[in-house]
């Protein structure tokens, strides 16, 4: 499932690249998605991978830091992304004539831009916090990588500040999209239903379908993870110290 992951991303890349029919603003935001996709997944997989094979399940504590403000960067990177996709097919659908205009290179790639420096900026911040945290119990991690929340149950430091920044920068990077996705979507299927045949509404609803089906599963799957008071899952980590 992970050669199936990288390799279907890297052909998604690849395909946008060598056909010039494909330079244009979706496919740019697209290959963008699958290049943090490919990243998203080599954060974690070759780890897990690494440990099953060898039976240790062990990683350093640098390591730990590292793999969680990747993980981190990469979701939130996501989450700008899908947003910018979502704004796209509402300016494709609702603006057409408008769209060459709005959506010019230079804006696409400050789109872009601004995602990636605002997500990995959001990442450090909470990754240089957590750094200065005390572990004074186990190091043993409920999780098969290095998230927050199972770091945070072992820390002995007082986290109230972290938590605060934790929810704040939360809304930014995950509720500001969402709205932004909601309200794109609304406006879209707001145009779809004034149009007349069901044809046209099929054709209009599949230029962003698959786009919705991406923002459904990704959300989805992130409210089941976090908002699921059971731990995911029964393995440990264990880290140390260089």
């Amino acid at each position: 499932m992970y050669l199936v992951t990288v390799l279907g991303n890297l052909l998604i890349i690849l395909a946008i690249g060598s056909d010039q029919h494909l330079h244009a603003s979706m496919y740019f935001f697209l290959a963008n998605l699958s290049f943090v996709d490919t990243c998203f997944s080599c954060t974690i997989v070759p780890r897990l991978l690494v440990n099953i094979q060898t039976q240790h399940h062990t990683i350093s504590h640098n390591g730990c830091l590292m793999q969680m403000y990747f993980f981190m960067a990469l979701t939130i990177l996501d989450d700008f992304l899908l947003a910018v996709m979502a704004y796209d097919c509402y300016v494709a659908i609702c603006l057409p004539l408008h769209y060459t205009m709005i959506m010019c290179p230079q804006r696409c790639w400050l789109l872009v831009a601004v995602p990636w420096l605002c997500s990995h900026f959001l990442a450090f911040s909470l990754t240089l916090l957590i750094s200065r945290f005390s572990f004074c119990a186990s190091h043993s991690i409920s999780h098969f990588f290095c998230d927050v929340l199972p770091l945070l149950r072992l820390a002995c430091s007082d986290t109230h500040a972290f938590q605060i920044t934790m929810f704040a920068e939360a809304a930014l990077s995950g509720v500001v999209p969402l709205i932004c996705v909601l309200v794109s979507y609304a406006h879209i299927i707001h145009t779809i239903l004034r149009v007349p045949s069901a044809g046209g509404k099929h054709k209009v609803f599949s230029t962003c379908g698959s786009h919705l089906s991406v923002v459904t599963l990704f959300y989805g799957t992130l409210s089941l993870v976090y908002y699921n008071s059971h731990p995911p899952t029964q393995q440990t980590l264990e880290w140390w110290h260089l």
